[in-house]
Formats: structure tokens, C-alpha cells, sequence
């Protein structure tokens, strides 16, 4: 029996039937294990020699052992980021976290629509806070791997205080991450996707590399800073958007986050549910973003491509289309730890 099947016959099934169904409480019980997994001596290491790929590549001046990471949502707090390495992942994305711990939205918030491979989920960024991730970070000490670290906005800040709330967190972890996503593109903090308007935008990106530019003359390495963008948007605006980040000097673009839309699943019982979409329903909006970014810049902005990835062909389809890298989180759902091992066999 293949290492698929057998997540998919056996592990899913007892995944599933947690906390009665609700899908966050399988999330937790997953960190907890792979938590656990991550402290015993020689597993990362010995994982990451059976399900990883010396496929290494420098992207905005990161070297990545390999270019298929864990996508943002996953490991929100990083507390299980000794163990990735094992299941095969070259680099990792914490977050979204904030300036201000919270909660997140009321639960249920997490829903699983398995007959079409799809995930809604409506967190609203619920996390420890930047200033609880700095210290956890400062004890792990080296990881190993390149560590992305994703910052959005609290929710008890107002929008027009949305950019101290970035610049705060980009503070507290500058000297901890590779590279930093500013996700101003989750459906489920009130607001929040207008900071993808030109003006907006600019702002907040201005305000970031200032900052970033203060730590660097203080003595840090200096990080790339990315933008995560949604699906959602038209080309026009997305064409606006990558004008914004050129000129502010963004060294790429993470493409997509979750969508508002329910592509091919109009008719499921839970479509209803708010929040964003992913999973296998976003694999074509998701590569069709990437390409028209890749088309537009001439290839000169790197695109980290994420959304739809539940087998090596999404993979594939991404790269094709112009991504650097790429990152996976609802694939791991429904084709578990096998998948990562499956993408990275199937690089050229």
C-alpha cells in the first residue's frame, strides 16, 4: 500500500471524525503530533532525506533546498517548525500574525467540502501575536531552512492605523525571518483587501521598506518583502497592484490567497459558509494569476505560487506558468504528508 493510500484509507478517516467532524480540532491535534515529532532526535533530519528533494534554487536572493514549501495558515504561531522538514517541505510561511494578539472569529470557522477537495475557512487571523512569535523564534535559534513570515492587520486597529500595526510587527521579527509576506488579502479581517487599493498600498509598502531600511543601517541582513494578493481581483487592478510594487521595490508577489468566489461548488451545503475558498477549486484561477504576473513583469517580480496544489501536476502547472516556488496547506488536507513527497520526486 502506497504512503497516499494509506493516509487516505486510514489516517484521514480518524482525522476526520475529531471533535465530532469540526475541522480545527484536527488542525490542532496535527501540530501537536508533528510538535512532538519535531523533538526527537535525527527525525527532521532523517525525514527530510526520504521526502525531500535536492532540487535548490535562489529566489530575491533566498537559497530554498528545495522550492516546495508550507503555505501561511498552517503553522500560524510556529510551533511545529523542527518537524516540516520531515514530511519534505524546503522552506516554511508563519502567520498571518499581528501586531496585537487575538482570538480569530467565533467558532466553527473551518469547513471541509471533501467531495471537492476544497476548504473554507474564515480564521480571521487568529494568532499570539508578533511580539509572542519573536520569542518563540529567538528560542528555536537556526531552523536549517528559509522561514517566511507573514504579518497582517489586527482587528481592533483601525484601518487608517493599519500601517504602524504592519510596521510593529515587521520590527519585532525582522531579524528572525528570510522573507516577509504582507498579507493584505484575507477575506476575514473587516477591511482588510482595501490596503490592495494604489494608494493604500503604497503607503503600507513604503512604511515597511522605511523601516526596513532603519533595521538594516542598525546592523540586520537585509529580507525581501513580498505581497500576498487574492484571486479576486481583475487584471486591471492586479496590473496597478504590480506597478505599486515595483516602484516601492516589493521583491515578489505570493499569488493567490483564499477566494471569496465558489468556483464549482456552488451547490454544496457549505458554500454558504463565509470566508475564503481553497483547495483544488482554485487550481486554475490560481495558475492563471501567476501566469499573467509572470507575462507582465517579463519574469522580473518572482511569484510564489499557492492555491489548488493536491497533486504534483498542480505543482507543475504553477511552475509552467511562471512560478519560482511554490506552497501548499489545503492539499495536505486531503492527500497528506505523501503529497509533498510526490511534488518533490516530480521535479525536473
Amino acid at each position: 500500500m502506497s504512503d497516499r493510500s494509506m493516509y487516505e484509507r486510514l489516517v484521514r478517516p480518524v482525522l476526520y471524525r475529531l471533535g465530532k467532524g469540526d475541522a480545527e480540532v484536527a488542525h490542532e491535534q496535527t501540530l501537536a503530533a508533528l510538535r512532538l515529532l519535531g523533538r526527537i532526535p535525527g527525525a527532521p533530519r532523517a525525514g527530510a532525506r526520504l521526502y525531500g528533494a535536492p532540487a535548490p534554487r535562489t529566489v530575491f536572493g533566498v537559497r530554498f533546498p528545495s522550492p516546495v514549501g508550507l503555505a501561511a495558515g498552517m503553522d500560524k504561531n510556529g510551533v511545529a517548525l523542527r518537524a516540516w522538514p520531515a514530511i519534505g517541505f524546503g522552506f516554511v510561511e508563519v502567520g498571518t500574525v499581528t501586531a496585537h494578539p487575538q482570538p480569530g472569529n467565533e467558532k466553527p470557522r473551518l469547513f471541509r467540502l471533501v467531495e471537492h477537495e476544497a476548504v473554507i475557512n474564515r480564521m480571521g487571523f487568529n494568532n499570539l501575536g508578533s511580539e509572542a512569535l519573536a520569542a518563540r523564534l529567538a528560542a528555536y535559534g537556526d531552523l536549517g531552512y528559509p522561514l517566511g513570515i507573514s504579518i497582517g492587520k489586527s482587528k481592533v486597529t483601525p484601518l487608517e492605523e493599519a500601517v504602524e500595526d504592519y510596521v510593529t510587527s515587521l520590527r519585532r521579527l525582522y531579524r528572525y525571518g528570510d522573507y516577509f509576506a504582507v498579507n493584505v488579502s484575507s477575506p476575514n479581517t473587516p477591511g482588510l483587501r482595501s490596503l490592495q487599493d494604489a494608494g493604500h498600498l503604497r503607503e503600507l509598502l513604503t512604511a515597511l521598506h522605511t523601516e526596513a531600511a532603519e533595521l538594516t543601517v542598525a546592523g540586520l541582513e537585509p529580507k525581501p518583502i513580498l505581497v500576498k494578493i487574492a484571486p479576486d481581483l481583475t487584471t486591471s487592478a492586479i496590473d496597478e497592484l504590480l506597478q505599486v510594487c515595483t516602484d516601492t521595490g516589493v521583491a515578489g508577489i505570493i499569488a493567490t490567497n483564499t477566494t471569496i468566489g465558489r468556483p464549482g461548488v456552488e451547490t454544496h451545503p457549505l458554500a454558504g459558509e463565509a470566508g475564503g475558498l481553497s483547495g483544488r477549486p482554485l487550481a486554475e484561477t490560481s495558475a492563471k494569476v501567476v501566469a499573467h504576473i509572470h507575462s507582465q513583469t517579463g519574469g522580473a517580480l518572482p511569484v510564489i505560487g499557492v492555491g489548488g496544489i493536491v497533486e504534483p501536476s498542480d505543482a507543475i502547472r504553477l511552475f509552467d506558468a511562471g512560478a519560482s516556488l511554490v506552497q501548499v496547506y489545503s492539499g495536505l488536507i486531503y492527500k497528506g504528508p505523501g503529497l509533498i513527497r510526490r511534488i518533490n520526486r516530480s521535479l525536473p
